[in-house]
């Protein structure tokens, strides 16, 4: 999908379905005449196993997740793989890049090749969300954690089916209890809403005004 951050579209395929190699994390140096070119892997047996798990997966995977790789590695050594593919797949040779989204890191389309991809529409998109599920995201993501009460009285209107529908397409969750009469559930945004704005966290955030035009997938491109 391409929203968020600038034009994007996700590279990974479902888990039920075998995927194509991914994009082979290596570089060219030359000889010292500047003529032949020697190939030299850019890098090491964890980091390629991290990026066979990055490409399978259909989600942004965390540390902790990619740390069941391998779990005599440590955490320190995943890092260290994630940066080196990183630093590998920001060259222009490739037509993806390895980012840190939702609190996780995943393989995405470059910007410039995003736009292509969209208009193709091979990347799968969400179903739209009407325009109520947008004001009420909207108050979630920038009052968070807030309460059913507090969205009712932002928008006039009782809030609570329309968060149930947001619950059950993973945007939004309950994060905590309030402090008031009777505890009330407190929402928050999830981790699924950073990764469709193409967000690492929610210090991200777009301004309020941004936020809707973002959440709204293109339309459908028309037949001639």
């Amino acid at each position: 999908m391409s929203w968020g951050r600038g034009p994007r579209s996700w590279t990974s395929c479902p888990p039920s379905s075998r995927c194509s190699s991914s994009p082979s994390a290596a570089r060219y140096t030359f000889t010292r005449r500047g003529r032949s070119p020697r190939f030299r892997s850019a890098v090491n047996p964890l980091a390629k196993l991290v990026e066979a798990a990055l490409f399978a997966s259909a989600r942004p995977l965390t540390v902790d997740e990619l740390l069941t790789l391998d779990p005599s590695a440590g955490a320190t050594a995943v890092r260290a793989a994630l940066a080196e593919l990183r630093d590998a797949f920001a060259t222009g040779d490739h037509g993806v890049e390895l980012i840190e989204i939702a609190q996780g890191w995943q393989f995405l389309t470059r910007r410039e090749y995003a736009e292509a991809i969209d208009r193709a529409q091979f990347a799968l998109r969400p179903r739209r969300l009407s325009p109520a599920a947008l004001e009420t995201l909207a108050i979630i993501a920038y009052r968070q954690p807030v309460g059913r009460i507090e969205v009712d009285e932002i928008r006039g209107v009782d809030s609570g089916a329309v968060i149930e529908k947001l619950s059950e397409r993973g945007l939004v969750e309950i994060v905590t209890r309030g402090e008031g009469l009777g505890r009330p559930l407190l929402y928050g945004t999830t981790p699924q809403f950073l990764e469709i704005l193409g967000l690492k966290d929610l210090d991200e955030l777009p301004r309020l005004e941004e936020l809707s035009v973002a959440l709204r997938p293109p339309a459908p491109a028309e037949l001639e």
